[in-house]
């Protein structure tokens, strides 16, 4: 039987560094390549020597496919194209295309400019892996090859995010990325055609969250700025560029006017203009009520909010910042929160997940004295709070995809184990369906039971209703007869008379015969017209005729008396019948016919009769 495997190389039971391996119709396939935020060593790209030991990765890769420009997702893609080594095709979306370079050439200025660290891609090596992209369309099919084909889905998540559906041949495997079920106030919420996938690879960073109102949460955190600034306090918001950054801002935007607000809101220098660029660029990407208002008003272009310059953070009273990037690992956004993390008055927001080993991971844990680069010991003493404005996917959205798409088998990636194992749990019970959750370097292997698609003849199918059968139903399948023809590598089901037109063939009957022995004292022609009588009298519904030859015809079934040479009470029955859809129930009918026939009549000792049929007995 066919089978797919699938093998995280990271992201398996673990947030961070996605990277999923992919074996589907003797193709090799890597969904993402994103590096881990919680690492500063070579642990944070994943694992390429599970593919290969040395060589390139060319020969071994059919594609790559980029699912969106977070960089826990594309992060490692310029080490593993330009310094491990790969040259075949990258697929991702076009506003990820135009992003991700941008996020990574700023993530090589923090990590080798800044913090000077060495085995670390350059901004050439970003410029020549881009040159290997090619843009996807959302629901255009893709030929990577022969048999592999990619068709991209929205997402929602950030701008330009996709699911992608992946198919060899009858197999096929849906990957989601990091998805969204619920429209937000600048993108709308993921959708996927009920393609029937054989594998669902999906998220589950909240695997076991189901999150309240998006209003009321928008109040609450609207409520904690407001509150904070009233009393002087200065307010830091970590996100990362795009995506929960302009929701923030809209909203914040929009109650600053409302209230007539005075305290000043910043944004990272240079990310508000590059935003604004591309979701202008972008505008299809984003939700029905960004689009129809376009054209009069832009919702990113902010009246309240300004670039942000290193000097304001020393500038005293109320401010709210938005600094990347959104786990307080690096960057803008950590060097405020030292800053301000001794004044009891100023708060943190977090508004999404953070990756364990980061700053932010750490401070939502409670923890109030962080170790920082030196040994130096740094209190926190503002207010830290997290609400979640995560553009992911809760256990609803995930249950809610599981029925759109309708996977015949789900593997969880993108999530803590625990969390994991309780939606592994909630899914099989739900569906039905085997749910795997792999660790990075474990491979799930699925055994597949591809499906032939055939094509139906108009008038077969109309034959098949006019005999009151119901419906076809891909949920509850049912048996129809005709002929299999194979045409231009496609099949096609017709009736026995459309196929001798369409190939030119004469028709030929084919007959089987089948002798059943009866005790009768009677002569031949006697026996014959006693079981035609009795064949009559029983069988109402059906055409019977005694023909002058000497032959009883019932249907297409030919009824032949003779003597056996041995024994004149010894009648043999010749049975002939044509193959046909009811002819073998007939026929064990026709059986039990003149088997009831025989002891009724003849009142003799109630025997067994034995027909051979295809070297067996049926008694």
């Amino acid at each position: 039987m066919p089978e797919i495997k699938v093998t995280p190389l990271g992201a398996g039971q673990d947030v961070g560094r996605s990277c999923i391996l992919v074996s589907i119709g003797g193709k090799n396939i890597m969904l993402d390549c994103g590096m881990h935020m919680g690492y500063n060593d070579d642990r944070r790209f994943p694992d390429f020597s599970y593919i290969t030991q040395n060589g390139r990765l060319t020969d071994f890769l059919d594609c790559v496919i980029i699912s969106h420009f977070h960089l826990d997702h594309c992060g490692a893609l310029p080490y593993m194209s330009e310094m491990v080594g790969y040259d075949g095709p990258i697929y991702m979306t076009h506003p990820t295309k135009a992003i991700c370079p941008i996020l990574l050439e700023d993530f090589r200025k923090i990590t080798v400019d800044k913090k000077g660290e060495t085995n670390f891609f350059t901004s050439q090596m970003i410029k020549d892996c881009m040159k290997k992209v090619i843009p996807l369309n959302l629901h255009q099919t893709v030929q990577v090859d022969d048999e592999l084909e990619i068709k991209a889905y929205y997402a929602g998540h950030v701008l330009g995010a996709a699911m992608v559906h992946i198919k060899v041949g009858s197999e096929s495997v849906v990957y989601t990325g990091d998805y969204n079920m619920t429209p937000d106030r600048h993108l709308g919420a993921a959708w996927i055609d009920k393609c029937r996938p054989d594998i669902l690879i999906s998220e589950s960073t909240y695997a076991t969250t189901i999150r309240d109102s998006k209003r009321c949460r928008e109040r609450d955190f609207l409520k904690k700025v407001h509150e904070s600034i009233e009393r002087g306090g200065k307010v830091l918001i970590p996100v990362f560029a795009l995506g929960r950054a302009q929701e923030l801002c809209i909203l914040l935007e929009t109650f600053w006017e409302r209230m007539n607000l005075k305290a000043p809101i910043y944004f990272s220098t240079g990310l508000t203009e590059k935003a604004n660029h591309y979701y202008k660029l972008f505008i299809t990407w984003t939700n029905q009520k960004i689009r129809k208002t376009f054209v009069q008003r832009n919702m990113f272009e902010f009246k309240h909010i300004k670039a942000f310059d290193r000097s304001y953070a020393d500038n005293p009273g109320p401010m709210v910042v938005f600094a990347t990037p959104g786990m307080l690992h690096a960057g803008q956004s950590l060097q405020i929160f030292k800053k301000w993390a001794g004044n009891e008055k100023n708060m943190v927001i977090m508004p999404g997940y953070c990756v364990q080993g980061t700053i932010g991971h750490k401070i939502l844990n409670g923890q109030r004295k962080l170790e920082m680069e030196g040994r130096a010991t740094l209190d926190v003493k503002l207010q830290v709070e997290y609400m979640s404005f995560s553009a992911h996917a809760d256990a609803k959205g995930i249950m809610q995809l599981i029925r759109m798409a309708e996977p015949r088998n789900m593997l969880l990636v993108h999530g803590e184990a625990v969390k994991m194992e309780f939606l592994k749990g909630k899914i099989e019970q739900e569906f039905s369906i085997d749910c795997y959750m792999p660790a990075n370097g474990e491979t799930t292997t699925v055994t597949t039971n591809p499906s032939v698609p055939v094509d139906i003849s108009l008038n077969l199918l109309k034959r098949e209703m006019a005999l009151g059968g119901p419906l076809p139903d891909p949920k509850k399948p049912r048996t129809m007869h005709g002929t299999l023809i194979m045409k231009e590598n496609s099949l096609k089901l017709v009736s026995s008379e459309q196929a001798l037109k369409e190939l030119g063939l004469n028709e030929h009957q084919l007959r089987f015969t089948c002798h059943v022995q009866l005790q009768d004292p009677h002569s031949d022609a006697d026996t014959l017209h006693r079981i035609y009588t009795h064949l009559k009298s029983v069988l109402k519904g059906y055409t019977i005729q005694h023909l002058p030859d000497g032959t009883v015809i019932v249907e297409s079934i030919v009824i032949k008396v003779s003597s056996s040479a041995e024994d004149s009470n010894t009648k043999v029955l010749l049975l002939s019948w044509s193959y046909q859809v009811k002819t073998w129930t007939l026929f064990l009918e026709r059986f039990v016919i003149i088997y009831s026939f025989k002891c009724s009549e003849q009142q003799q000792d109630r025997e067994l009769i034995d027909i051979q049929w295809g070297g067996k007995k049926i008694h």
